[in-house]
């Protein structure tokens, strides 16, 4: 027994202890992990390549890199960009290189996030990658196309992980009340919000039980039912409350206030969204859309806004930078709208899917060579600059034998009413060029 002033260590959280010890005891993943697939022939080879591990929260990104180290009996060294500089990375380094001579062991360098480090930072890792000292697994929730510089990326491999589905989220929810409450039964309404509430993450799900299983236990009740679940955790699952929206419902009504051009109600579904544990960067990026689906070019200042407001939330975080994205939010429902823009973009690309695939035109070829030349590569070509108006009246930018689409038809609104003016403007130019 543990006298009376001994220190008693603290029980890990059960996400913590639920974390896989084995490949076999991972739940989702099998685009990756199952028989055959990319992640699990590299597990079984031995053969691990630097890697890019990029998925939502909560879907196993650290799990997957601390059990590639287990199973190439590797050295792991974790890093997070949030909180590592340039000095945290040579020491890593220069332990990755004491290891190898002191025992031979390669050195798994694992950054968590890695979208945040500069361009110097992730510059940092290429000569050690390059040499082997060290084989480097990245961890991000952002597009690596757009913020891992691409000498790192095409020195990694990049496995998109996708959150879990709801049949997954059972199976790490069953394991949770194995762990911690057996003889406690869940109502199937209770089961069914929980996992919405987890919304395909798992660390969300196990966090969200722990709390639920031990309030539980703590009320002594062998049944968790809709009551207990809205009486204890309804601060926690706001989002999922009596009136019954998910999350996707009130994105809907929230992208669907904008349109609508009512900004209080969209300063509404916005507060909602945030005050139930929205991730606000998910909204940032669902603002920006909304900005270039709605509005476009009536008022391309839209745009700006919305990136501003996402670059503002990235800087100060929460709670300061939730301000910018619901001025983003305001000024979106205030602006003209149009969806020229967006319809015309998708008609293009369905033309496109089910077209044939046509030649350039002659006179539009790029002619480098002379042989190109000599072939009438760009001959008669009209430089658009040496035009009057700057514009080539007449001249046809499509290949031959394909009429004119008109996908692009601008509305009478904001900017768009200054775009119909030039397009009809043009338009009688070409009219009258092709009268001489």
């Amino acid at each position: 027994m543990a006298g009376l002033f001994e220190p008693v260590a603290p029980q890990a959280p059960l996400a913590e202890r639920l974390r896989p010890k084995v490949l076999q005891d991972v739940v989702g993943q099998s685009h990756l992990l199952g028989e055959g697939k990319p992640l699990r022939l590299a597990f079984t080879s031995g053969k691990l390549p630097s890697m890019i591990l990029w998925g939502p929260p909560g879907v196993g990104k650290t799990t997957l890199a601390r059990l590639i180290a287990n199973t190439a009996d590797a050295e792991f060294i974790p890093l997070s960009a949030v909180l590592a500089g340039i000095k945290d990375i040579r020491e890593a380094v220069e332990r990755a290189e004491h290891i190898l001579q002191q025992s031979g062991r390669r050195t798994i360098l694992f950054v968590d996030e890695v979208h945040r480090f500069n361009k110097g930072q992730q510059d940092a890792f290429l000569p050690f990658v390059e040499s082997g000292l060290i084989t480097f697994i990245g961890a991000t929730t952002e597009n690596p196309s757009f913020e891992v510089n691409s000498a790192l990326l095409s020195r990694a491999q990049v496995f998109v992980l996708n959150a879990l589905s709801e049949a997954e989220l059972k199976q790490l929810l069953d394991r949770a009340q194995e762990e911690m409450a057996p003889a406690i039964t869940l109502a199937p309404e209770v089961v069914e919000q929980v996992l919405g509430y987890a919304d395909g993450d798992a660390r969300r799900l196990l966090n969200f039980a722990e709390g639920l299983f031990n309030a539980a236990m703590a009320a002594e009740i062998s049944v968790i039912d809709e009551a207990f679940l809205q009486s204890t955790m309804a601060s926690k699952l706001r989002r999922f409350d009596k009136g019954g929206e998910a999350f996707y419902d009130q994105i809907s009504a929230l992208h669907k206030s904008v349109r609508g051009s009512n900004p209080d109600a969209a300063l509404y579904w916005l507060m909602r969204m945030l005050d139930g544990g929205a991730e606000p960067l998910y909204l940032a990026r669902r603002i920006i859309r909304m900005a270039w689906e709605d509005i476009g070019l009536a008022d391309p200042r839209a745009m700006q806004i919305a990136n501003d407001a996402a670059l503002t939330f990235e800087r100060l975080g929460s709670p300061e930078g939730e301000l910018a994205l619901a001025q983003a939010v305001i000024y979106l429902a205030v602006a003209a709208k149009s969806n020229a823009g967006y319809m015309a973009y998708n008609q293009a690309k369905a033309f496109v899917a089910q077209d044939k695939s046509r030649e350039v035109p002659i006179h539009l070829r790029n002619a480098p060579t002379k042989l190109m030349k000599n072939l009438g590569y760009g001959h008669e070509y009209r430089y658009a600059h040496n035009e009057p108006n700057a514009y080539a009246a007449g001249e046809n930018y499509f290949p031959d034998g394909m009429h004119e689409p008109s996908w692009y038809q601008p509305v009478p609104r904001g900017l768009e009413s200054k775009i119909t003016e030039k397009l009809n403007m043009l338009r009688k130019l070409d009219e009258e060029a092709k009268k001489k």
